[in-house]
């Protein structure tokens, strides 16, 4: 049990650090589950689950302003405009994974496909980086997240459902999607974070219904910690990234993420992945 609890720190950890930068949680907490040899419960659903701590995390981080909406909702047609755009970004992703989830799961979940998904990703973000019009500006004028637009809220969704695939990154590709479609880096990263809420949210709780009757109580105490530990890791990593992309480009992500595949790609052909 000790050695379990061990192996779910640092799962946790990998989860709250990753999971709202670029750089896929779920292709790294496969990867980490497979290296770790964490076999207490058939994959995915612990890497599934404990993303709900990562749900957690930005509702406690961005609580003022979720709490402000909730109070404007019927007086502000802003508020309720925005909450469509999550709405409409989330409907690619939505369809898809009840189309073809379980193939998604069965098939791709796999430390090679994560590799080459990190690495297509890493190329893109140094691809954009190097477009004139998005050469880092700090200078450049806020944008509100009720400025989104139908065709930008959509363009996010797109690209978006390219992360059902492991290793592609969510938040990167809903990032990418975002600057492509013409929001400012900031604006972009924040309205990522608000698309995990229902995306994490639903996903970790139709993951956990259709499978807690095959729990036993061990597994759902690793669960519950796992999802707790990854709450805090992540309320640091968000107040982070916003700072970071403040000041900074990409492109290092980037490169983080061409490295990390080519490093898979050498683990898979050394046999380190049982």
């Amino acid at each position: 049990m000790l050695d379990d609890i061990l192996k779910v720190l640092i799962l946790s950890l990998i989860e709250g650090v990753t999971e709202f930068l670029p750089v896929s949680s779920t292709g790294h907490l496969i990867v980490g589950s497979a290296l770790l040899n964490f076999d207490s419960m058939a994959p995915p659903l612990f890497e599934i689950f404990i993303q709900i701590g990562a749900v957690a995390a930005v509702i406690v981080y961005y609580r003022r302003t979720l709490l402000r909406h909730i109070k404007e909702a019927k007086s502000k047609a802003a508020v309720r405009r925005f909450w469509l755009m999550v709405a409409l970004a989330c409907l690619p992703v939505l369809v898809l994974a009840l189309l073809f989830g379980d193939e998604i799961e069965a098939h791709l979940f796999t430390p090679p496909v994560i590799a080459w998904a990190l690495i297509a990703g890493g190329i893109a973000f140094l691809i954009v980086e190097r477009l004139p019009r998005f050469r880092l500006d700090r200078d450049e004028p806020a944008m509100s997240l009720t400025d989104i637009t139908w065709s930008q809220a959509l363009a996010v969704g797109l690209a978006q459902a390219l992360s059902l695939i492991p290793g592609v990154s969510r938040s990167g590709s809903s990032i990418i999607g975002g600057m492509l479609s013409g929001m400012r880096r900031r604006q972009s990263t924040e309205f990522s974070f608000f698309l995990a809420i229902p995306l994490l949210g639903g996903a970790t709780l139709y993951k956990f219904l259709t499978t807690v009757n095959g729990l036993d109580a061990g597994q759902v105490q690793l669960l519950l910690l796992g999802a707790v530990l990854s709450a805090l890791f992540a309320w640091l990593a968000i107040d982070w990234l916003l700072k970071f992309v403040s000041r900074n480009s990409f492109a290092a992500f980037g490169y983080y993420r061409i490295g990390a595949g080519a490093l898979i790609l050498l683990g898979t052909a050394s046999g380190w992945f049982a």
